[in-house]
């Protein structure tokens, strides 16, 4: 994105847009963990990749700067 293109929503956001690639990256990674780790490790580190776009999707919401 350039200086002069509009930000509509969070998903025009270039930090929100790699974070879902990191995601992506992060279950496909995941993916080969022995399967005993399902419920633990793997659960832990997927939830904590995908609180980070879903943390930027909330806080474009926000209604003013200081929130």
């Amino acid at each position: 994105m350039n200086k002069t293109t509009k930000i509509h929503n969070f998903k025009d956001l270039l930090v929100w847009q790699r974070s879902m690639d990191m995601v992506t990256t992060v279950y496909r990674m995941t993916k080969s963990f022995p399967k005993d780790e399902l419920y633990g490790l793997t659960s832990q580190i997927r939830r904590s990749a995908v609180s980070i776009p879903s943390n930027i999707a909330e806080g474009f919401g926000r209604s003013t700067k200081t929130e």
